[in-house]
């Protein structure tokens, strides 16, 4: 059953779909996060948490989120631009394993003006 509406359930099990796909990637994605994150089940466990609070406040406004994103982004290594749209896509097959399409379309929207911002600061804004 896909959600209908943006929800913590919904949220926490997009969170769950999307980066085990991170966590399996074998190009430079998969290991820009496990370098990052860690490899343990634990590490991966309070990434997701702290990630789904950040979808939680933008998407509803609520939650407890109280990192530096940006910061977090532009402090890793060099990484390729491309890497953006790749992050992209597989965000958005997670979306729509979980989300009904207009649902998912709503998130997506959000998540591509996000990274377009992260790019643009990355790579342009120096």
């Amino acid at each position: 059953m896909k959600y209908n509406e943006i929800n913590m359930e919904g949220i926490n099990k997009l969170m769950n779909v999307f980066y085990e796909k991170i966590r399996v990637d074998k190009g430079e994605l998969g290991e820009i996060f496990n370098s990052k994150v860690g490899t343990d089940n634990d590490s991966w466990d309070k990434h997701k948490a702290k990630i789904a609070s950040f979808w939680q406040g933008m998407l509803l406004g609520e939650g407890d989120y109280a990192g530096q994103p940006m910061k977090a982004h532009l402090e890793l290594p060099p990484f390729k631009r491309e890497l953006f749209g790749s992050w992209l896509s597989l965000f958005e097959e997670s979306l729509n394993i979980i989300f009904e399409s207009h649902i998912a379309e709503q998130i997506l929207s959000r998540a591509r003006a996000i990274a377009q911002r992260f790019e643009y600061m990355i790579f342009e804004a120096h």
